[in-house]
């Protein structure tokens, strides 16, 4: 009983939003973007470029859904093709799973070279993957 109480708790935080606007910044830590508390996504001039809903859909700026994720961290673009994924470890993998970048625990995004690209403190690494590596919001 205890394991399915967690399992349900699990699911109900897989998809859940950052209570405050989460930012996203690059190497020279400087502001990149931003994924707001209601999902909204904005490049560093803070002009909404997209949308993460809580279950995982991923909308442009004009609202037309271009991906999702699961709670496993697969992520399938908009023919519901799989584009990535990313472990529970932060590791992020492309479509051929080759290893493309970690995001590590104090959100410090890495390239597949281990370099550091930016930073995402606080962000959930599935909407971190999908903005620096994925870039399904052009910016």
């Amino acid at each position: 009983m205890i394991r399915y109480i967690f399992l349900y708790i699990s699911l109900v935080f897989a998809f859940q939003l950052p209570v405050d606007a989460q930012t996203l910044r690059d190497k020279s830590n400087m502001k990149i973007g931003e994924v707001e508390a209601d999902g909204a996504v904005r490049n560093g001039s803070n002009l909404t470029i997209g949308r993460i809903g809580n279950d995982g859909t991923i909308k442009d700026m004009r609202n037309m859904t271009i991906g999702k994720f699961d709670k496993n961290g697969t992520i399938r673009n908009n023919y519901n093709m799989i584009v990535g994924k990313v472990q529970s470890d932060g590791t992020v993998r492309d479509k051929s799973n080759m290893y493309v970048g970690k995001i590590d625990s104090d959100g410090t995004v890495r390239n597949g070279n281990c370099m550091i690209i930016g930073y995402a403190k606080g962000v959930p690494k599935t909407y971190a993957a999908v903005f620096y590596f994925f870039d399904f919001f052009r910016r």
